[in-house]
């Protein structure tokens, strides 16, 4: 087990500082309507909802930006949204989060803002409503995302793939953009979901959950030994320098070519899971440019996630809190 000192904590703290994180994938918003239900609909038989609060935030790849601005680090997003209310919202909450999206955000006019909309009465969801287009964006959009990433490429630290199976990630902009970070010697990590599992070749770190490598390998695992053979398995096929499997509760295993480390959760009362992976990745990739090895960005980011549970909704966690929460923890 990773054992920090507070001169080794504090370095690490510093190092975030300024690093600079591409992320590459699908841009989402997410929205809460909260309300209370008083009566039945004379038009049908369902629930009126009647709302007192509504509100909206980052989701999908946009978390994993905001997670970055949060860390200390500088987030480069590049990804799409539509011209749209939903994208003049999302484009506000980057403006108010300090986040320089430049060219990285495309407008489509094909296609709409990816948003998820939750109506929430009692404390209890009643609905969710999804307005999204899944099939992949268009060649000339390929071309912009990849030549808008070309152009900072000698800027940036790192690039975090992020997705969830709504388009951005084809398998061109993939291995393009890929290619285009290992040549230039930047670290590659990769947030995967099932259509382009096995596309994500020679990348630094691939962090799937345990049911996405289930579902990706057709398995069910009966125990520990089984899951961490399988991550092996999945490592050589993608030819990843290191697979991170995230398990919830359980917390996470760390695969290797020539080591594996097991890193139990630490969240004290898990309230929520929601946001988890996206603090994950975010730290690990953060932590892998502040110059932390493997295990030690490994250690940081399951404690970061673990943070994150102990929060009801999707909330990310600042640097000062993650080191802080550290550094009580060695004294």
């Amino acid at each position: 087990m990773i054992k920090f000192t507070a001169n080794r904590l504090q370095e690490l703290k510093n190092s975030f500082i300024g690093k600079k994180i591409a992320v590459v994938g699908d841009m989402m918003l997410d929205g809460y309507f909260w309300g209370d239900v008083k009566r039945i609909s004379p038009e049908a038989p369902v629930p009126i909802v009647e709302i007192d609060n509504q509100f909206f935030r980052f989701g999908g790849a946009a978390n994993v930006v905001l997670n970055i601005e949060k860390l200390g680090a500088i987030p480069f997003p590049f990804g799409i949204i539509g011209n749209d209310s939903e994208g003049k919202i999302l484009n506000g909450l980057f403006r108010d989060n300090n986040v320089n999206y430049f060219d990285g955000l495309i407008t489509d006019d094909s296609r709409p803002t990816t948003v998820k909309i939750r109506v929430i009465a009692s404390n209890q969801q009643i609905v969710r409503i999804d307005k999204e287009l899944k099939t992949n964006v268009s060649s000339s959009v390929e071309d912009k995302i990849i030549y808008n990433f070309n152009k900072i490429i000698d800027e940036i630290d790192a690039v975090i793939l992020e997705d969830y199976n709504k388009g951005v990630l084809t398998q061109r902009v993939i291995t393009e953009i890929i290619s285009i970070a290992k040549s230039h010697n930047k670290i590659v990590t990769v947030d995967p979901k099932f259509s382009n599992f096995f596309l994500y070749q020679n990348v630094d770190v691939f962090k799937p959950n345990r049911k996405e490598l289930e579902d990706a390998l057709g398995k069910r695992f009966e125990n520990q030994i089984e899951i961490e053979n399988a991550a092996r398995e999945l490592a050589d096929k993608l030819n990843a320098n290191y697979i991170l499997l995230t398990q919830g509760e359980k917390g996470s295993v760390l695969i290797g070519k020539d080591e594996t480390m097991r890193v139990p959760t630490k969240a004290r009362k898990v309230a929520d899971v929601s946001g988890a992976g996206d603090t994950v990745i975010s730290t690990l990739t953060v932590a892998l440019c502040a110059g932390a090895n493997i295990t030690e960005a490994a250690y940081l980011a399951n404690y970061a996630g673990g943070l994150v549970c102990e929060e009801v909704g999707i909330i990310p966690i600042k640097s000062e809190q993650l080191f802080d929460e550290l550094m009580e923890e060695i004294k």
